[in-house]
């Protein structure tokens, strides 16, 4: 074989690849001609990593939108022209959306269909967008959500951990007072809750909630989810940030705390609660239901305290 027949042949793969993807978003558009909505902010949802992970529908309305707003317009790029959409973009960051808003709100009065895509996944968790969409709401112009991939969601449920209900937290603050405050709740929430970490900040932030919530609580790392190195690594605090700390990790993060067990009642404990409720002019039998559903004490516990026996 010529030593460039393998890259020729990869080179057609990919021209294939791609030609099949641009058909793919003309035939999106085709089937829903009316996908994007004059005078409304499209919340549309893109892939996480692998490029196949979009809808139709939000390809119909990225085709059709009179502009995308972009977390960063050069991260974008990839995934526009993968599917052949030369529709215009504009740049929508932390660092510019309050400027911005009003530009964007006259182009939804004038009957433009505006939408935002965030770096990855479903816009405005952990990114920006926020601004534009409660302007466009307190406007009156409407916004349409167009569901699709989410990192959240994706590590939710291969987590292994119980997946409903559930709290986003997001990205803890790197320190201070409000990073102490966003891991207190996470270590005391009695559900599942999920986390973005940088790669460089993991394993401190893994060392931290082991200090609060206790290093036997289970934890799931998801890592560079649907890319080729997708990783998913599950365990207890202290086993997974000691293989982080021995395996420095890379790429995307996204964690899921398991919620906190409750401690099981004292006898002493169920007393004078018991005790305080009598003092509040409680009835038995009310202090007897509380103590049942709201301590878990036993019915017979309940009742004996209740009456002071």
């Amino acid at each position: 074989m010529h030593p460039d027949a393998g890259h020729e042949a990869g080179d057609d793969a990919s021209a294939h690849a791609h030609a099949a993807s641009v058909a793919l978003a003309d035939r999106a558009s085709a089937l829903w001609p009316q996908a994007a909505t004059p005078g409304a902010v499209h919340v549309v949802s893109t892939p996480i990593g692998h490029l196949a992970d979009i809808t139709l529908r939000a390809l119909a309305v990225l085709r059709q939108a009179a502009v995308i707003c972009c977390e960063d317009t050069r991260h974008a790029r990839p995934l526009l022209d993968r599917y052949g959409i030369g529709t215009p973009t504009f740049a929508l960051h932390e660092h510019n959306e309050a400027s911005a808003v009003p530009r964007l709100l006259e182009r939804l009065r004038a009957g433009d269909a505006v939408a935002i895509i965030s770096d990855a996944g479903t816009p405005l968790v952990s990114d920006p967008g926020g601004r534009l969409v409660a302007a466009a709401s307190n406007a009156g112009l409407r916004v349409i959500p167009i569901p699709g991939a989410s990192a959240t969601l994706a590590a939710l449920v291969a987590s292994g951990l119980a997946a409903h209900p559930f709290t986003v937290l997001g990205f803890p603050d790197r320190k201070g007072k409000g990073r102490e405050d966003t891991l207190a709740l996470a270590a005391r929430l009695p559900h599942a809750v999920v986390l973005f970490e940088s790669p460089n900040r993991l394993v401190d932030t893994l060392r931290d909630l082991a200090a609060i919530a206790g290093r036997e609580r289970r934890v799931a790392v998801a890592r560079e989810l649907t890319k080729h190195f997708e990783e998913i690594r599950r365990g207890t605090l202290e086993e997974v940030a000691a293989y982080y700390e021995a395996v420095p990790p890379r790429g995307e993060i996204v964690f899921v705390l398991d919620g906190a067990t409750a401690a099981e009642p004292t006898e002493d404990g169920l007393r004078a609660t018991a005790a305080a409720m009598r003092e509040q002019g409680f009835r038995p039998r009310d202090i007897v239901r509380m103590l049942m559903d709201e301590h878990g004490a036993s019915r017979n516990l309940a009742y004996r305290l209740a009456h002071d026996t």
